[in-house]
């Protein structure tokens, strides 16, 4: 099992939110969030998961917290998409980390390995699992955000554009 519990208030911490968003975050229903989340997993993730990556995760209850937001998003894999949970429950894998950390990651600028041994990223639970997940995205052949920035573009093709067309 990986558990990793952090302060992330040293000096090579990530800017922090502003302690009022933090306190909005976690007035917000998880519900809603855990939907937006895999709504982009799906459009972002889903397309590249490999069969055996698929296989594993199946049924597998994962959260993604954003600790200075004080938001979590709980989702799992049922076979064909991510699917968003309710909270509650220990989660199979648990990964979390600030806003500013989980963008650095996303965009490839930072390390989730150096970012795990600096205590600013934390992954609990299922040490099988978690091994898996940084694996796959390391795979990636870019950076999420630019895999993101073309499937958006790819689902903008098939909406209706004012003049009747489509996205070109």
């Amino acid at each position: 099992m990986i558990n990793s519990n952090i302060n992330q208030k040293g000096s090579d911490a990530a800017p922090q939110l502003p302690a009022f968003l933090t306190a909005l975050g976690q007035r917000l229903p998880a519900y809603p969030g855990s939907l937006l989340c895999v709504a982009a997993l799906n459009l972002v993730l889903r397309p590249q998961l490999p069969d055996d990556v698929r296989n594993s995760l199946l049924g597998r209850h994962m959260r993604v917290r954003v600790s200075d937001a004080g938001v979590a998003f709980d989702f799992s894999w049922n076979g064909s998409c991510f699917t968003a949970r309710r909270a509650g429950g220990v989660p199979d894998l648990e990964i979390g980390a600030c806003v500013a950390d989980m963008v650095a990651l996303a965009r490839r600028q930072q390390d989730p390995d150096t970012l795990f041994f600096a205590r600013r990223l934390t992954m609990e639970g299922d040490t099988e699992l978690g091994l898996l997940v940084k694996n796959t995205l390391d795979a990636m052949d870019m950076p999420l955000t630019e895999v993101g920035k073309q499937a958006v573009l790819r689902l903008l093709k098939f909406l209706p554009q004012p003049n009747g067309g489509a996205v070109r």
